[in-house]
C-alpha cells in the first residue's frame, strides 16, 4: 500500500528491479510507491550494487526495535495554536480556509493519516465540508486516498513527495513564462520599450526557474544521503 511500510516482498521486488537494471523511478512505479521511498530504502541498505532484500528487511526490523519513540507530553493549547498558525500560513498560499485546516490537521497528527469521520470530528465540521476540502487537496496532489481494508473506509494520507512535486510544477511554470516573454519580445522588437520589458521578464523567470530546479535536486540528494545514514 503506497506510503505504508515496505514488506519483505516489496524489498525482493526492489532487489529484482536493481538486478534488471531498472531505474529508481521504474522500480517505484512497479511498486506503486513514492520515488523517495525507493531511493531512501536502497541508499540506507547497501546502495544499488550492495542491496539485498533479506538483509535490508532484517536491518529495518532491528532499527525499528532500537528507535521506539518516547513521546513527550504535549500542551493541548500549544498544539491548537500551532495548528491555527499552520492554517494561516497555508491560507496565504492560496488554499481556502477549510482546505487549509484539513491539510494542517493531517500534517500535525503523528500518523499523517485520518479518515473523513476523524477529520470531521477533529475540526467539528460537516462531512460535506471535509469531502470538498479533500477533493481539492487530491486534485493538487497534496494528499492521497488509501483504502483501509480492516475498517472498509478511505483514509487520507500526507504524501511525502507532494511539496517536491509542487515545487517542480512551479519551476516548469516559470520556464513557460520565460519562453512566452522572450517570444513576445521578438514579436514586439527587442529594441522597443515593450520588447525590452518582456525580454527582462523572460530573463528573470528563466533565472528563477533554473535556481528552483537546482535547489530541488540538491534537496533530493541531501534527502537520499540522510536516508543512507538512517536518519528520518
Amino acid at each position: 500500500m503506497p506510503g505504508g511500510r515496505l514488506t519483505h516482498q516489496d524489498r525482493r521486488q526492489i532487489a529484482d528491479g536493481l538486478a534488471e537494471g531498472l531505474t529508481y523511478t521504474e522500480i517505484a512505479t512497479r511498486l506503486n510507491r513514492p520515488l523517495s521511498t525507493v531511493t531512501r530504502e536502497v541508499a540506507r541498505n547497501g546502495g544499488p550494487t550492495g542491496y539485498r532484500a533479506d538483509q535490508a528487511h532484517q536491518a529495518t526490523r532491528q532499527r525499528a526495535r532500537r528507535s521506539q519513540p518516547v513521546l513527550a507530553e504535549r500542551d493541548p493549547g500549544a498544539v491548537s495554536d500551532l495548528e491555527e498558525q499552520f492554517t494561516e500560513l497555508v491560507v496565504n498560499t492560496g488554499l481556502s480556509r477549510m482546505t487549509a485546516r484539513v491539510l494542517s490537521a493531517l500534517y500535525l497528527t503523528d500518523s499523517g493519516s485520518l479518515t473523513a469521520a476523524e477529520l470531521a470530528r477533529h475540526l467539528q465540521v460537516s462531512p460535506a465540508s471535509i469531502s470538498k476540502a479533500v477533493a481539492e487537496l487530491e486534485q493538487q496532489e497534496l494528499i492521497r486516498r488509501e483504502r483501509d481494508p480492516r475498517r472498509r473506509r478511505d483514509r487520507y494520507v500526507i504524501d511525502a513527495d507532494a511539496w517536491f512535486r509542487g515545487w517542480m510544477a512551479s519551476a516548469r511554470q516559470n520556464a513557460l513564462l520565460a519562453d512566452f516573454a522572450r517570444q513576445g519580445a521578438e514579436t514586439l522588437g527587442v529594441a522597443s520599450p515593450a520588447g525590452t520589458r518582456l525580454r527582462d521578464i523572460g530573463d528573470f523567470f528563466d533565472h528563477v526557474g533554473r535556481a528552483m530546479l537546482e535547489a530541488a535536486e540538491q534537496w533530493r540528494a541531501a534527502y537520499a544521503a540522510r536516508g543512507a545514514t538512517g536518519q528520518d
